[in-house]
């Protein structure tokens, strides 16, 4: 029986957008993404580690020294999520973390050699998956797709 507002009538056409949404890059970015970590996720997914355990170790891996604060700001995450996921990775020992010289209670985070290592496999398979597609385009076009990802971001507060 249909309500009155007409909220629970069903929907038998595709959702296009009708011009207004672009579906066809939606939905290559929901597939590329899919794509993008699932090697990832089949090696993380051997020691018990997630999504966010890989974010933690790549950052920290580009950026050896940030600070926990630092990370935090970069993930855009709370202190609650990312402790669990840096004891695991701290007592796995892929990441170590150092008092700061000036304020001990800062801590820096460094990986270690086995944390590079993973880091280092994690990237491999998405840098061939990258590597396959721009072989396909035109030399300049790196450009415009760093330009392109760069405008999906929300934009950085100053």
């Amino acid at each position: 029986m249909p309500d009155k507002d007409g909220k629970n009538e069903l929907h038998e056409d595709a959702m296009t957008g009708d011009g207004r949404i672009d579906m066809e890059i939606i939905e290559g970015l929901f597939f590329a993404y899919r794509d993008f970590i699932s090697d990832p996720d089949a090696i993380l997914e051997k020691s018990g580690f997630g999504r966010a355990h890989h974010r933690v170790v790549h950052f920290v891996n580009r950026e050896p020294g940030m600070t926990v604060a630092d990370l935090l700001d970069t993930l855009k995450i709370t202190k609650q999520s990312l402790a669990r996921v840096l004891k695991q990775l701290v007592d796995s020992g892929y990441i170590q973390q150092v008092a700061g010289p000036e304020d001990r209670r800062q801590r820096k985070l460094y990986p270690t050699r086995t944390g590079r290592e993973l880091a280092l496999a994690l990237a491999e398979p998405q840098s061939r998956r990258i590597a396959r597609a721009f072989e396909k385009m035109a030399p300049d076009d790196r450009r415009t797709v760093i330009r392109f990802l760069a405008g999906m971001q929300n934009a950085k507060s100053d």
